[in-house]
Protein backbone atom coordinates (compact mmCIF):
# COMPACT_ATOMS: atom_id res chain seq x y z
CA UNK A 1 0.00 0.00 0.00
CA UNK A 2 1.32 3.43 -0.99
CA UNK A 3 0.64 6.53 1.09
CA UNK A 4 0.54 10.08 -0.21
CA UNK A 5 0.52 13.54 1.33
CA UNK A 6 -0.94 16.24 -0.89
CA UNK A 7 -0.91 20.02 -0.50
CA UNK A 8 -3.37 22.13 -2.48
CA UNK A 9 -5.69 19.15 -2.82
CA UNK A 10 -8.89 21.19 -2.68
CA UNK A 11 -7.75 23.56 -5.44
CA UNK A 12 -8.73 23.36 -9.10
CA UNK A 13 -5.82 21.16 -10.22
CA UNK A 14 -5.62 19.41 -6.85
CA UNK A 15 -9.17 18.04 -7.07
CA UNK A 16 -8.40 16.50 -10.45
CA UNK A 17 -5.15 15.00 -9.15
CA UNK A 18 -6.91 13.47 -6.14
CA UNK A 19 -9.65 11.98 -8.32
CA UNK A 20 -7.08 10.51 -10.70
CA UNK A 21 -4.94 9.19 -7.85
CA UNK A 22 -7.88 7.40 -6.22
CA UNK A 23 -9.08 6.00 -9.55
CA UNK A 24 -5.72 4.61 -10.67
CA UNK A 25 -4.33 3.54 -7.28
CA UNK A 26 -7.00 1.48 -5.49
CA UNK A 27 -4.68 0.83 -2.54
CA UNK A 28 -3.69 4.48 -2.05
CA UNK A 29 -4.24 6.24 1.26
CA UNK A 30 -4.12 9.99 0.71
CA UNK A 31 -3.60 12.62 3.40
CA UNK A 32 -4.54 16.14 2.30
CA UNK A 33 -3.12 19.21 4.04
CA UNK A 34 -6.04 21.59 4.66
CA UNK A 35 -6.80 24.51 6.94
CA UNK A 36 -9.33 23.71 9.63
CA UNK A 37 -11.89 25.85 7.85
CA UNK A 38 -11.54 23.80 4.66
CA UNK A 39 -12.19 20.38 6.19
CA UNK A 40 -15.85 20.45 5.13
CA UNK A 41 -14.76 21.23 1.56
CA UNK A 42 -12.50 18.18 1.56
CA UNK A 43 -15.26 16.03 3.05
CA UNK A 44 -17.65 17.12 0.32
CA UNK A 45 -15.02 16.27 -2.29
CA UNK A 46 -14.44 12.85 -0.70
CA UNK A 47 -18.18 12.15 -0.77
CA UNK A 48 -18.27 12.93 -4.50
CA UNK A 49 -15.36 10.66 -5.51
CA UNK A 50 -15.20 6.88 -5.84
CA UNK A 51 -12.77 5.76 -3.17
CA UNK A 52 -13.20 9.03 -1.30
CA UNK A 53 -13.07 7.20 2.04
CA UNK A 54 -9.32 6.94 1.43
CA UNK A 55 -8.95 10.74 1.62
CA UNK A 56 -7.93 11.96 5.07
CA UNK A 57 -7.74 15.56 6.30
CA UNK A 58 -4.41 16.68 7.77
CA UNK A 59 -4.96 19.98 9.59
CA UNK A 60 -2.23 22.48 8.74
CA UNK A 61 -1.38 25.62 6.81
CA UNK A 62 1.26 26.29 4.14
CA UNK A 63 1.79 29.78 5.54
CA UNK A 64 2.37 28.65 9.15
CA UNK A 65 5.63 27.68 10.80
CA UNK A 66 6.36 23.98 10.17
CA UNK A 67 3.09 23.89 8.19
CA UNK A 68 1.13 24.33 11.40
CA UNK A 69 1.19 20.58 12.02
CA UNK A 70 0.60 19.41 15.56
CA UNK A 71 3.01 16.84 17.05
CA UNK A 72 1.77 13.30 16.59
CA UNK A 73 -0.53 14.13 13.67
CA UNK A 74 1.97 13.69 10.83
CA UNK A 75 1.33 10.47 8.88
CA UNK A 76 4.01 8.46 7.15
CA UNK A 77 4.06 9.10 3.39
CA UNK A 78 5.92 7.59 0.45
CA UNK A 79 5.21 10.57 -1.80
CA UNK A 80 4.48 14.24 -1.15
CA UNK A 81 2.62 15.98 -3.98
CA UNK A 82 3.09 19.71 -3.47
CA UNK A 83 0.41 21.55 -5.44
CA UNK A 84 -0.33 24.24 -2.87
CA UNK A 85 0.55 27.71 -4.17
CA UNK A 86 -0.89 31.02 -5.32
CA UNK A 87 -1.31 30.84 -9.09
CA UNK A 88 -2.03 34.45 -9.98
CA UNK A 89 -0.17 36.84 -12.28
CA UNK A 90 -1.98 39.76 -10.66
CA UNK A 91 -0.80 38.95 -7.10
CA UNK A 92 2.05 40.83 -5.47
CA UNK A 93 4.96 40.00 -3.20
CA UNK A 94 2.60 38.66 -0.53
CA UNK A 95 2.58 35.34 -2.38
CA UNK A 96 6.20 34.75 -1.29
CA UNK A 97 4.94 33.37 2.04
CA UNK A 98 2.86 30.67 0.34
CA UNK A 99 4.89 29.95 -2.77
CA UNK A 100 8.43 30.13 -1.39
CA UNK A 101 8.31 29.81 2.39
CA UNK A 102 5.63 27.14 2.11
CA UNK A 103 7.80 25.14 -0.28
CA UNK A 104 10.75 25.28 2.14
CA UNK A 105 8.47 23.87 4.85
CA UNK A 106 7.29 21.08 2.55
CA UNK A 107 10.92 20.22 1.72
CA UNK A 108 11.65 19.93 5.45
CA UNK A 109 8.65 17.63 5.87
CA UNK A 110 9.76 15.44 2.94
CA UNK A 111 13.18 15.16 4.55
CA UNK A 112 11.62 14.22 7.88
CA UNK A 113 9.47 11.50 6.27
CA UNK A 114 12.10 10.40 3.72
CA UNK A 115 9.42 10.83 1.05
CA UNK A 116 9.85 11.61 -2.64
CA UNK A 117 8.84 15.22 -3.26
CA UNK A 118 6.76 15.97 -6.36
CA UNK A 119 6.71 19.73 -6.80
CA UNK A 120 4.21 21.39 -9.14
CA UNK A 121 6.07 24.37 -10.54
CA UNK A 122 5.19 26.40 -13.66
CA UNK A 123 6.61 27.48 -17.00
CA UNK A 124 6.82 30.87 -15.26
CA UNK A 125 10.27 29.81 -14.05
CA UNK A 126 11.53 30.71 -17.54
CA UNK A 127 10.71 34.37 -16.88
CA UNK A 128 11.48 36.54 -19.89
CA UNK A 129 13.82 34.02 -21.56
CA UNK A 130 13.67 34.28 -25.34
CA UNK A 131 13.97 31.14 -27.41
CA UNK A 132 13.70 27.49 -26.51
CA UNK A 133 13.57 26.42 -22.87
CA UNK A 134 14.13 22.69 -22.38
CA UNK A 135 13.25 20.46 -19.46
CA UNK A 136 16.95 20.46 -18.51
CA UNK A 137 17.05 24.26 -18.37
CA UNK A 138 16.49 26.27 -15.24
CA UNK A 139 18.67 29.27 -14.42
CA UNK A 140 19.65 30.87 -17.73
CA UNK A 141 19.99 34.39 -16.37
CA UNK A 142 16.35 35.23 -17.08
CA UNK A 143 14.52 38.10 -15.41
CA UNK A 144 11.09 37.87 -13.80
CA UNK A 145 8.43 40.34 -14.93
CA UNK A 146 6.02 39.68 -12.01
CA UNK A 147 6.24 38.45 -8.41
CA UNK A 148 4.48 35.29 -9.56
CA UNK A 149 7.30 34.45 -11.98
CA UNK A 150 9.90 35.16 -9.31
CA UNK A 151 8.25 33.09 -6.57
CA UNK A 152 7.77 30.07 -8.82
CA UNK A 153 11.47 30.24 -9.77
CA UNK A 154 12.59 30.56 -6.15
CA UNK A 155 10.35 27.69 -5.05
CA UNK A 156 11.68 25.34 -7.73
CA UNK A 157 15.24 26.47 -6.95
CA UNK A 158 14.72 25.40 -3.33
CA UNK A 159 13.48 21.98 -4.44
CA UNK A 160 16.33 21.46 -6.89
CA UNK A 161 18.89 22.48 -4.29
CA UNK A 162 17.57 20.12 -1.62
CA UNK A 163 19.08 16.77 -0.69
CA UNK A 164 15.75 14.99 -1.24
CA UNK A 165 14.48 12.76 -4.02
CA UNK A 166 12.44 15.16 -6.14
CA UNK A 167 10.61 15.61 -9.42
CA UNK A 168 9.15 18.88 -10.65
CA UNK A 169 6.28 19.54 -13.06
CA UNK A 170 5.90 22.74 -15.09
CA UNK A 171 2.42 23.27 -16.56
CA UNK A 172 1.68 26.12 -18.92
CA UNK A 173 -1.51 28.20 -18.53
CA UNK A 174 -4.14 25.74 -17.30
CA UNK A 175 -7.68 26.02 -18.68
CA UNK A 176 -10.80 23.98 -18.00
CA UNK A 177 -11.48 20.29 -18.39
CA UNK A 178 -11.29 19.26 -22.04
CA UNK A 179 -14.48 17.17 -21.73
CA UNK A 180 -16.75 19.09 -19.36
CA UNK A 181 -15.14 22.51 -19.73
CA UNK A 182 -15.31 22.95 -15.95
CA UNK A 183 -13.12 25.57 -14.28
CA UNK A 184 -13.51 27.36 -10.97
CA UNK A 185 -12.29 30.89 -11.61
CA UNK A 186 -11.73 33.54 -14.25
CA UNK A 187 -8.08 33.56 -15.30
CA UNK A 188 -5.88 33.74 -18.38
CA UNK A 189 -7.88 33.66 -21.63
CA UNK A 190 -11.18 33.74 -19.72
CA UNK A 191 -10.69 37.45 -19.03
CA UNK A 192 -11.26 38.04 -22.74
CA UNK A 193 -14.44 35.95 -23.03
CA UNK A 194 -16.90 38.81 -22.28
CA UNK A 195 -15.42 40.86 -25.14
CA UNK A 196 -15.62 37.82 -27.38
CA UNK A 197 -19.25 37.32 -26.41
CA UNK A 198 -19.97 40.86 -27.60
CA UNK A 199 -18.33 40.01 -30.94
CA UNK A 200 -20.71 37.06 -31.08
CA UNK A 201 -23.52 39.53 -31.68
CA UNK A 202 -21.94 40.49 -35.04
CA UNK A 203 -22.64 38.56 -38.25
CA UNK A 204 -20.43 35.45 -38.17
CA UNK A 205 -19.51 35.94 -41.83
CA UNK A 206 -18.01 39.37 -41.21
CA UNK A 207 -14.37 39.33 -42.41
CA UNK A 208 -12.00 40.03 -39.55
CA UNK A 209 -8.31 40.96 -39.73
CA UNK A 210 -6.28 40.44 -36.55
CA UNK A 211 -2.75 41.54 -35.62
CA UNK A 212 0.04 39.00 -35.18
CA UNK A 213 0.69 39.32 -31.43
CA UNK A 214 2.77 36.18 -31.00
CA UNK A 215 2.18 32.79 -29.40
CA UNK A 216 0.85 31.43 -26.14
CA UNK A 217 0.52 27.98 -24.56
CA UNK A 218 -2.68 26.60 -23.04
CA UNK A 219 -3.27 23.13 -21.62
CA UNK A 220 -6.43 21.51 -20.16
CA UNK A 221 -6.49 20.62 -16.48
CA UNK A 222 -7.37 16.96 -17.07
CA UNK A 223 -4.21 16.44 -19.11
CA UNK A 224 -2.05 18.06 -16.43
CA UNK A 225 -3.59 15.95 -13.66
CA UNK A 226 -3.33 12.71 -15.62
CA UNK A 227 0.29 13.39 -16.59
CA UNK A 228 1.32 14.24 -13.01
CA UNK A 229 -0.19 11.08 -11.53
CA UNK A 230 1.39 8.95 -14.26
CA UNK A 231 4.82 10.56 -13.88
CA UNK A 232 4.72 10.23 -10.09
CA UNK A 233 4.65 6.46 -10.49
CA UNK A 234 7.13 5.96 -13.32
CA UNK A 235 10.47 4.62 -12.01
CA UNK A 236 13.91 6.20 -12.40
CA UNK A 237 12.73 9.79 -13.01
CA UNK A 238 14.01 11.51 -9.87
CA UNK A 239 15.86 14.78 -10.37
CA UNK A 240 13.98 15.63 -13.57
CA UNK A 241 11.63 18.40 -14.66
CA UNK A 242 8.63 17.80 -16.92
CA UNK A 243 6.97 20.35 -19.18
CA UNK A 244 3.21 19.83 -19.19
CA UNK A 245 2.44 22.03 -22.16
CA UNK A 246 0.92 22.05 -25.61
CA UNK A 247 3.60 20.44 -27.78
CA UNK A 248 3.83 23.45 -30.08
CA UNK A 249 3.37 27.19 -29.53
CA UNK A 250 -0.21 28.32 -30.16
CA UNK A 251 -0.45 31.50 -32.25
CA UNK A 252 -2.86 33.96 -30.62
CA UNK A 253 -4.73 34.17 -33.91
CA UNK A 254 -5.33 30.41 -33.70
CA UNK A 255 -6.53 30.68 -30.09
CA UNK A 256 -8.84 33.55 -31.01
CA UNK A 257 -10.25 31.56 -33.93
CA UNK A 258 -10.95 28.52 -31.74
CA UNK A 259 -12.93 30.51 -29.19
CA UNK A 260 -14.55 32.79 -31.78
CA UNK A 261 -15.89 29.70 -33.55
CA UNK A 262 -17.32 28.42 -30.27
CA UNK A 263 -18.88 31.83 -29.54
CA UNK A 264 -20.37 32.26 -33.02
CA UNK A 265 -18.23 35.36 -33.56
CA UNK A 266 -16.52 36.39 -36.82
CA UNK A 267 -13.41 34.38 -37.64
CA UNK A 268 -10.09 35.96 -38.62
CA UNK A 269 -9.43 35.80 -42.35
CA UNK A 270 -6.00 37.44 -42.37
CA UNK A 271 -3.18 38.51 -40.09
CA UNK A 272 -1.29 41.80 -40.21
CA UNK A 273 2.02 42.65 -38.49
CA UNK A 274 1.39 43.34 -34.84
CA UNK A 275 4.27 45.65 -33.90
CA UNK A 276 2.19 48.83 -33.63
CA UNK A 277 -0.66 47.08 -31.81
CA UNK A 278 1.79 45.49 -29.36
CA UNK A 279 3.07 48.98 -28.53
CA UNK A 280 -0.46 50.23 -27.87
CA UNK A 281 -1.23 47.24 -25.63
CA UNK A 282 2.02 47.42 -23.67
CA UNK A 283 2.28 49.00 -20.23
CA UNK A 284 5.35 50.83 -21.56
CA UNK A 285 3.19 52.86 -23.95
CA UNK A 286 3.28 56.65 -23.76
CA UNK A 287 1.56 57.97 -20.60
CA UNK A 288 -1.44 59.30 -22.49
CA UNK A 289 -1.90 56.06 -24.39
CA UNK A 290 -1.45 54.00 -21.23
CA UNK A 291 -4.24 55.93 -19.51
CA UNK A 292 -6.60 55.18 -22.41
CA UNK A 293 -5.45 51.57 -22.38
CA UNK A 294 -6.14 51.19 -18.67
CA UNK A 295 -9.57 52.79 -18.96
CA UNK A 296 -10.56 50.48 -21.82
CA UNK A 297 -9.29 47.41 -19.96
CA UNK A 298 -11.16 48.44 -16.83
CA UNK A 299 -14.40 48.65 -18.81
CA UNK A 300 -13.76 45.17 -20.18
CA UNK A 301 -12.75 43.72 -16.80
CA UNK A 302 -9.27 42.73 -18.01
CA UNK A 303 -6.30 43.22 -15.60
CA UNK A 304 -3.57 45.22 -17.44
CA UNK A 305 -0.94 42.63 -16.48
CA UNK A 306 -2.77 40.07 -18.64
CA UNK A 307 -2.01 42.06 -21.79
CA UNK A 308 1.65 42.37 -20.87
CA UNK A 309 1.86 38.56 -20.79
CA UNK A 310 -0.61 37.72 -23.52
CA UNK A 311 2.17 36.29 -25.68
CA UNK A 312 5.13 34.22 -24.51
CA UNK A 313 8.71 34.98 -25.56
CA UNK A 314 9.62 31.35 -24.81
CA UNK A 315 9.13 28.06 -26.64
CA UNK A 316 8.85 25.18 -24.17
CA UNK A 317 10.33 21.87 -25.31
CA UNK A 318 8.41 18.91 -23.84
CA UNK A 319 10.04 16.16 -25.91
CA UNK A 320 11.28 14.17 -22.92
CA UNK A 321 7.88 14.28 -21.21
CA UNK A 322 6.12 13.08 -24.36
CA UNK A 323 8.62 10.25 -24.66
CA UNK A 324 7.99 9.09 -21.09
CA UNK A 325 4.22 9.26 -21.62
CA UNK A 326 4.30 7.75 -25.11
CA UNK A 327 2.84 4.38 -24.10
CA UNK A 328 0.34 5.77 -21.56
CA UNK A 329 -2.23 7.19 -23.96
CA UNK A 330 -1.96 10.55 -22.17
CA UNK A 331 -1.64 13.31 -24.75
CA UNK A 332 -2.58 16.99 -25.10
CA UNK A 333 -5.70 17.46 -27.23
CA UNK A 334 -5.75 20.18 -29.86
CA UNK A 335 -7.39 23.36 -28.57
CA UNK A 336 -9.87 23.42 -31.44
CA UNK A 337 -11.36 20.12 -30.24
CA UNK A 338 -12.17 21.29 -26.71
CA UNK A 339 -12.61 25.07 -27.04
CA UNK A 340 -16.41 24.57 -27.47
CA UNK A 341 -16.56 22.80 -24.08
CA UNK A 342 -14.61 25.61 -22.40
CA UNK A 343 -16.83 28.24 -23.96
CA UNK A 344 -20.07 26.45 -23.12
CA UNK A 345 -19.11 26.01 -19.45
CA UNK A 346 -18.09 29.68 -19.14
CA UNK A 347 -21.26 30.87 -20.86
CA UNK A 348 -23.52 28.78 -18.63
CA UNK A 349 -21.69 29.28 -15.32
CA UNK A 350 -19.25 32.20 -15.31
CA UNK A 351 -20.47 34.81 -17.80
CA UNK A 352 -20.87 37.96 -15.64
CA UNK A 353 -23.46 39.39 -18.06
CA UNK A 354 -25.77 36.38 -17.92
CA UNK A 355 -28.74 36.63 -15.56
CA UNK A 356 -29.25 33.46 -13.52
CA UNK A 357 -32.18 32.41 -11.45
CA UNK A 358 -31.14 28.86 -10.60
CA UNK A 359 -31.51 29.38 -6.85
CA UNK A 360 -35.13 30.54 -6.89
CA UNK A 361 -36.52 34.05 -6.33
CA UNK A 362 -34.08 36.48 -4.80
CA UNK A 363 -34.73 38.92 -1.94
CA UNK A 364 -35.98 41.62 -4.36
CA UNK A 365 -38.62 39.43 -6.02
CA UNK A 366 -42.01 41.19 -6.09
CA UNK A 367 -40.58 44.55 -5.03
CA UNK A 368 -40.32 47.85 -6.90
CA UNK A 369 -36.75 49.10 -7.21
CA UNK A 370 -35.62 52.65 -8.01
CA UNK A 371 -32.15 52.96 -9.59
CA UNK A 372 -30.43 56.34 -9.85
CA UNK A 373 -27.75 56.92 -12.44
CA UNK A 374 -29.12 54.08 -14.56
CA UNK A 375 -28.27 55.65 -17.90
CA UNK A 376 -24.53 54.96 -17.79
CA UNK A 377 -21.71 53.13 -16.02
CA UNK A 378 -22.49 50.76 -13.17
CA UNK A 379 -26.07 51.99 -12.95
CA UNK A 380 -26.69 51.05 -16.57
CA UNK A 381 -25.18 47.60 -15.99
CA UNK A 382 -27.45 47.07 -12.97
CA UNK A 383 -30.52 48.20 -14.92
CA UNK A 384 -29.73 45.93 -17.87
CA UNK A 385 -29.17 42.97 -15.56
CA UNK A 386 -32.48 43.64 -13.82
CA UNK A 387 -34.32 43.79 -17.14
CA UNK A 388 -33.04 40.43 -18.35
Amino acid sequence: MATYLVTGGTGFLGRQVLARLLATRPDAEVHVLVRRGSVTKLEALADSLPGGARLHALIGDLTASELGLEPGTIPQADHILHLGAIYDLTAGDEQTVTNVDGTHAVIALARQLDATLHHVSSIAVAGDHRGTFTENDFDLGQHFPTPYHRTKFEAEKAVRGSDMRWRTYRPSAIVGDSVTGAIDKIDGPYFFFPALARLGALPSGLPLVVPDLGDTNLVPVDYVAAAIVELVHRPHLDGRAFHLVAPRPQPLREVFAAFASAAGAPLPVATVPGGFVRTLLSSTALPGLDAVRRFALHRLGIPPVMLDHLALPTVFDDARTREVLRDSGITVPDLSTYAPSLWRYWEENLDPNRARRGDGPGPLAGRNVVITGASSGIGEDVRCAAER
